[in-house]
């Protein structure tokens, strides 16, 4: 990766945390956990799914596809499960992050998310 260097905040914020419309989510992205609602009578389904360069991905895939597909990974173990999607977490290990490559790879999850009205609600950035 290349450009200008980005520190784990202003990473978060400026790349990961977009609004939900979902009540459920009383304390989302930014915070070392997310509070979640659980609608009475449901039950929460996690899966998580981890990619690692050179075994699920090459270092020159383009950002957006490893964004889309860092949570369609996610989805389908979800639906694997029968469970509809509602919120995520992203865990990124970066050796380092630039705004160039982290836009992209936002842009790409949150296509994704969009399609299944799934909002990002935490997660880890190393």
């Amino acid at each position: 990766m290349s450009g200008r260097a980005v520190r784990e905040f202003d990473l978060i914020q400026r790349f990961f945390d977009r609004p939900t419309s979902q009540r459920q989510v009383c304390l989302g992205i930014g915070d070392d956990g997310a509070i979640l609602q659980v609608p009475e009578a449901h039950e929460l389904v996690v899966v998580t799914d981890t990619l690692v360069e050179g075994v699920h991905f090459r270092p020159t895939d383009a950002p957006d596809d490893l964004g889309y597909k860092a949570l369609a990974v996610n989805l389908s173990d979800l639906a694997a499960m029968g469970a509809v999607p509602v919120w995520a977490l992203l865990n990124l290990t970066l050796p380092e992050a630039d705004e160039s490559w982290l836009g992209k790879f936002s842009d790409g999850f949150f296509s994704l998310a969009a399609q299944y009205d799934v909002a990002l609600v935490g997660g880890d950035t190393t």
